[in-house]
């Protein structure tokens, strides 16, 4: 009898622990389900914002539809979404005294808040010889690229022509001098002052100068200023008197205008940080261009005095010829999948050695390679595709998941 109660017992609590087992599975599945199912649910996409949680950036294209057969690319610049942009690739042909090639770019907010304006370089021309300088002032276009001036640096371009002209009499608030810039200009213009002893020149000075600055106008608006200045001066025989006369020419470039609302510049200073590091100039149209003036230097004979003969019918076909080669390079670019936007190093680097006294950059990779994008941001997101990209400091924000598309993928931050 106490046999039977025992196995009785046994039997009863062998019921009770698999209910209780049971119970705890049925516990356990309800809440894995119900763990799933608030995972699959949609996010809600109306918390992230765009421009304040993410900002999405896309690629925008300048073509020159003046210099080459066909219309080229020459230029491409990362812009945020709904930016809208209007551009020039300007050409005057050699024999003019501002013979050369100019690029103008302008970019602009749906809001009309913020904006960006590169504007084509400037060359002014100055000589000791007081009536050589009043004969060029007669015959120069105020209009145009280039103008009698005397010799000046980037600071003092910036305070007396800069700002009571282009800037509209703007207030400077800061000035800071850049040295990452001034080197890189000063080893191009070692490359010029060989390839001008080619031609005969003499004994040449420069002086390389690059500011950044920060104005702001009376209506609440500032703006970032980036600009440098080279002057080469050289003695020029007179061979009616047997005399030398000093003669100074001066490129003002890089004139860089980055216009926000006042109080947001750091939101401004990321902005620019973004824009100017992502600058990439197209290779072959840029070889295409400097083989034209190249070969057109190659021509002059009189490279001493600044000058370039008119145009004859031989450096017309040299011209042409470094043309049809450019385009033949740049056919070979397209097939290679456009690796130039894809590498890290930009064709010009002084755009982003211009930011770098404003805002660091971090390195970020994708299967496409490596992109450097303004340290202000701690998250990236790439399509892959070389053309789009978003930026967050959000750590909840995620593309794929709030603009319901996978081909967002994160990129990985590497070391230089």
């Amino acid at each position: 009898m106490i046999h039977r109660s025992i196995k009785a017992l046994h039997i009863l609590a062998t019921i009770v622990l698999l209910a209780s087992c049971s119970n705890e599975k049925q516990k356990t599945e309800s809440t894995s389900t119900s763990s799933t199912e608030e995972k699959k649910q949609p996010v809600d996409a109306s918390k992230f914002q765009e421009g304040s949680d993410y900002m999405i950036f896309e690629r925008a294209r300048i073509m020159d539809r003046q210099g080459f057969d066909v219309p080229v690319e020459a230029y491409s610049i990362l812009l945020p979404k709904g930016w809208t942009t209007t551009s020039e690739i300007i050409w005057i042909a050699p024999g003019n005294s501002c013979q050369g090639t100019y690029r103008k770019f302008k970019a602009q907010s749906p809001d009309g808040k913020y904006s960006l304006e590169m504007l084509p370089d400037l060359l002014f021309s100055w000589n000791s010889d007081q009536q050589l300088t009043e004969f060029q002032q007669q015959h120069s276009d105020p209009s145009s690229f280039c103008s009698v001036q005397q010799p000046t640096n980037a600071e003092k371009y910036l305070q007396e022509l800069f700002v009571p002209t282009v800037l509209e009499n703007a207030t400077i608030k800061e000035v800071k001098s850049n040295q990452s810039v001034i080197d890189q200009m000063r080893q191009q213009n070692e490359k010029a002052v060989r390839e001008l002893q080619q031609y005969g020149g003499g004994q040449m000075q420069f002086d390389q100068t690059a500011v950044n600055a920060t104005v702001k106008w009376n209506d609440g608006n500032e703006a970032l200023v980036i600009l440098g200045v080279t002057s080469v001066g050289m003695a020029v025989p007179n061979n009616y008197t047997g005399t030398y006369s000093q003669m100074y020419n001066t490129q003002v470039t890089k004139r860089t205008i980055f216009k926000y609302p006042a109080g947001e510049e750091t939101t401004a200073k990321n902005l620019f940080s973004v824009i100017m590091g992502s600058f990439r100039s197209n290779p072959s149209w840029e070889n295409g261009v400097n083989d034209f003036w190249k070969q057109a230097r190659q021509r002059s004979n009189q490279i001493s005095v600044g000058q370039i003969r008119v145009m004859d019918e031989q450096t017309r076909r040299i011209g042409e010829q470094a043309i049809r080669n450019g385009n033949e390079r740049l056919a070979a670019m397209d097939n290679e999948m456009r690796s130039w936007e894809q590498q890290q190093n930009s064709q010009d680097r002084m755009h982003t050695n211009f930011i770098k006294t404003i805002r660091e950059v971090e390195n970020f990779r994708d299967e496409t390679g490596k992109y450097e994008m303004v340290s202000g941001y701690n998250h990236a997101w790439s399509r892959g595709d070389g053309r789009s990209f978003i930026l967050s400091d959000n750590p909840n924000f995620d593309p794929s998941s709030v603009l319901q598309d996978q081909s967002w993928k994160e990129m990985k931050k590497v070391d230089d």
